[in-house]
């Protein structure tokens, strides 16, 4: 038996997030569905790095399975493309240590956000349209985002999480051709936590939110915070970091 990781890529706007949900569409379910056609039709279980929500992209989405097989690592691959929808790719697949872990060995996880000024339809479905722009604003506040903070005004309450603090390395807003771009890098992330700082950051832009008001929410975190969340459809999982 052989333990494999996949570098998966996917479109999730059709899509009930990455973990298998009992009477949803998710992608997990599409890729042991793809799977269980190379194992005789018996279930392969893939356990994933990030837990994105229903509508939200990957760029660089992490699993690992386990599989007892003679193909080649280019066969599998092949394989299991030619049987996933057009959506989901898997980019990468190699052999690893049976002791890795897709999530439990993850160092830092990095996202993007994508913002349109413009009505381009193209860009609907992976883009927040915004239609007031401060720049210098966003990139006043980007960096108060920096280091170790407490960001449970910036989630969805979960009352079983124990520990809201995250450090974030990067944390960066780019303008390019009529696009706003959001990265941010840290060693771990809340639920919705990105969406809620996108959406916190452009309500300050708009002024709907003061920057003074944003920096509470950060040094004095709480469980009830009224925060702006940005649309699911404008963030993409980018890219997971590993030790080796």
């Amino acid at each position: 038996m052989s333990r494999y990781k996949i570098i998966i890529q996917y479109d999730g706007l059709d899509f009930s997030g990455f973990q298998s949900q009992k009477n949803l569409n998710t992608i997990q379910d599409k890729i042991e569905h793809s799977l269980s056609f190379l194992n005789h039709n018996n279930l392969i279980r893939v356990f994933g790095a990030s837990r994105t929500d229903a509508g939200v992209h990957a760029l660089g989405q992490v699993a690992h399975f386990d599989f007892d097989t003679e193909l080649s690592l280019n066969a599998i691959k092949r394989a299991l493309n030619a049987r996933l929808p057009i959506e989901i790719r898997i980019i990468d697949i190699i052999e690893v240590d049976a002791k890795f872990h897709s999530r439990f060995d993850a160092i830092k996880k990095e996202y993007l956000y994508q913002c349109s000024l413009t009505d381009n339809p193209l860009l609907s479905k992976n883009h927040f349209i915004v239609k007031r722009i401060d720049f210098d604003m966003l990139k006043d506040i980007e960096s108060e985002l920096l280091g170790k903070h407490d960001f449970l005004s910036f989630s969805k309450f979960d009352i079983e999480k124990k520990n809201t603090i995250c450090e974030i390395f990067k944390s960066k807003w780019a303008l390019e051709d009529g696009k706003l771009f959001y990265i941010i890098e840290g060693n771990r992330f809340l639920h919705h936590m990105v969406r809620y700082l996108v959406g916190t950051m452009i309500g300050c832009m708009e002024q709907k939110i003061s920057r003074e008001d944003f920096l509470s929410l950060l040094d004095n975190p709480r469980k009830d915070a009224k925060l702006l969340k940005a649309p699911a459809h404008g963030l993409i999982l980018n890219r997971i970091f590993y030790e080796n």
